[in-house]
């Protein structure tokens, strides 16, 4: 079960997770700690003894209003030093984060919940992802130019997150996209690639994304295109959607 102190959610998870840096295991834990220390998703936080790599202080500190003052620590596994990857709260005003282990996700090379890797960052437990097949009309207009027009998407639905339509690349005005260079990644979905879209009035940057090779959770989405409601026009059985708020307005 979930517990709050002051603004920190915390859980301790069921799975077992381990996180490697250069073919080398730096931890292995059956009891990881589930902290949210934003509201958008996870970290894990590992008990310092399932930690197999070295810890070195760096000397630094960094605070956090709700989690108190963080020691530095570099993470050195055969021969391998990590900088700054590691942190302790040990004075924590939050007590159950004292005798943990933060390692910074980006700096692993590696992350596995039981033998499967995750990326990006830890799942949430209470974020579930369905995707449904419709036949509702999805119209997308952008500059009040029609971008799509499709009687077929994949429609996902993400706690926290609006609707997503995922449409056909014939039902969207190829001739309109211009390939992009960004990517994305998504615990859930995999690696995103984008285009931006070129109206003629305006060229709108990374507006439309595609998941070529999504997550095996996700393989319902492989191959369609979807655009951010934050950004565009949408029609729905021909009534206009109102433009939602999210982290990606």
């Amino acid at each position: 079960m979930a517990q709050t102190r002051g603004k920190v959610k915390i859980e301790t998870g069921l799975k077992r997770v381990r996180a490697y840096v250069s073919g080398q295991l730096v931890a292995d834990s059956h009891r990881p700690v589930l902290v949210w220390e934003i509201p958008y998703y996870p970290t894990y936080y590992l008990p310092l003894a399932d930690v197999r790599a070295k810890l070195e202080a760096t000397g630094a500190v960094d605070h956090s209003p709700s989690r108190g003052d963080a020691t530095l620590y570099d993470v050195v596994v055969d021969g391998v030093t990590v900088s700054a990857a590691a942190r302790r709260y040990l004075d924590s005003p939050v007590p159950e984060l004292r005798d943990l282990v933060m390692l910074r996700f980006d700096a692993m090379d590696e992350w596995l919940e039981e033998d499967e890797p995750i990326y990006v960052h830890p799942r949430d437990p209470y974020k579930r992802v369905d995707i449904l097949a419709s036949s509702r009309h999805v119209e997308v207009r952008i500059d009040g130019v029609t971008v799509a027009d499709s009687h077929q998407p994949r429609i996902l639905f993400e706690t926290g997150l609006p609707p997503r339509y995922y449409l056909p690349l014939p039902d969207i005005r190829m001739d309109l996209l211009r390939p992009s260079d960004n990517q994305t990644q998504c615990p859930y979905k995999g690696t995103a690639s984008y285009w931006h879209v070129d109206t003629g009035e305006a060229v709108h940057e990374d507006i439309v994304w595609i998941y070529r090779s999504p997550l095996p959770e996700s393989q319902k989405v492989a191959g369609l295109a979807c655009f951010y409601n934050e950004k565009v026009d949408i029609l729905l059985d021909g009534e206009p959607q109102d433009r939602p708020h999210s982290p990606f307005s």
